[in-house]
């Protein structure tokens, strides 16, 4: 685990203690196409010890998973990846610098095809967190995944 995952599970303060307003970084670092199941697994970790469990866990992973692949396949095969407790929430903001996002799959309201190839990513996304923002232009793409902590969703 890196430094400040470390502190935050070793020294003060504790992930089991009353949360403060906000958390130091819990996870912060580039990747590219051979660190996904590595990130994968940090961040479930990193999210159980936070006090994400069942479903949501599951359904979490899956989004942060599927953003962190359309990363590699679209978007220059490099990222970064920060993960950070806010204001009872975990947040996990991937960014790229490749081409943007096309404005079809931007919404993620709209359900892709029965039988369409791709385009799910940011739809399950919007289907499994309880908020997804979204920054694209032609120098990259911000998604910021958010998850209420303690079990109870939200939709702010």
């Amino acid at each position: 685990m890196g430094q400040s995952v470390r502190a935050a599970l070793d020294g003060e303060p504790r992930l089991d203690a009353a949360p403060p307003r906000e958390w130091p970084v819990l996870l912060d670092r580039t990747f590219g196409p051979d660190d996904i199941t590595l990130l994968r697994h940090e961040a479930t970790g990193l999210l159980v010890a936070a006090g994400l469990a069942g479903d949501r866990l599951d359904g979490y992973v899956l989004a942060l998973n599927e953003v962190i692949t359309n990363v590699v396949l679209h978007a220059g095969g490099q990222g970064r990846i920060v993960l950070k407790i806010e204001d009872g929430s975990m947040w996990c903001v991937v960014t790229d610098s490749g081409p943007g996002i096309p404005g079809a799959y931007l919404d993620g309201v709209r359900t892709p095809e029965t039988f369409q190839v791709g385009g799910r990513g940011l739809w399950l996304a919007h289907q499994l967190c309880d908020e997804v923002t979204t920054a694209t232009g032609p120098i990259g793409t911000s998604i910021g995944l958010r998850i209420a902590l303690g079990g109870i969703p939200d939709s702010r």
